[in-house]
């Protein structure tokens, strides 16, 4: 059976220059290719890596190696001064000892004069007394006991002294 073709408003003849179906002087239109998912290759997986390394660094860097503060903020330590030496004193301790504390305050070079003896004594018997002589014989509780007298009496001299050394130190 004869199929019937019809074009409508091409202003073309039907069947005119047509040869076995085919237009002449015009090739025969390809077929299109199939669409297929490209290899997206290794660009994506690059781009990834690579902003994770940034990040990486830009934390390393808050974290680690950020400056805290201005250079006028950074605080120097102080210059050492004069050694004032305090006369030693005995504290009661617990159970009837007792302890002979001598010491010296290292004052700072911004110290105008040497100060008053009585507020280092007072806060060294508020500290070490009353303490058991197994207590203050631990080398390691001594350097605390010092270090903390010596940050007691930086603040009650309003950071004239720097430094605090045992120079008497007995226990009976």
């Amino acid at each position: 059976m004869p199929v019937e073709q019809r074009v409508v408003g091409s202003g073309v003849k039907i069947g005119a220059g047509k040869i076995g179906g085919a237009k002449i002087g015009t090739p025969a239109p390809e077929p299109e290719p199939e669409k297929t998912k490209k290899p997206r290759g290794k660009a994506p997986l690059l781009v990834v890596l690579a902003l994770v390394v940034v990040i990486a660094g830009a934390a390393a860097w808050w974290f680690l190696l950020r400056p805290t503060g201005t250079g006028a903020e950074v605080e120097k330590a102080p210059e050492p001064g004069e050694v004032v030496a305090v006369e030693p004193v005995s504290l009661n301790l617990a159970g009837g000892h007792y302890l002979r504390l001598g010491f010296s305050l290292q004052l700072t070079a911004d110290a105008h004069e040497a100060p008053d003896p009585a507020v280092a004594v007072d806060h060294a018997i508020a500290l070490f007394s009353g303490r058991t002589v197994a207590e203050i014989s631990d080398p390691a509780t001594r350097e605390q006991l010092r270090d903390e007298l010596a940050e007691q009496l930086a603040e009650a001299y309003d950071g004239e002294v720097m430094a605090v050394y045992l120079t008497n130190y007995v226990t009976q």
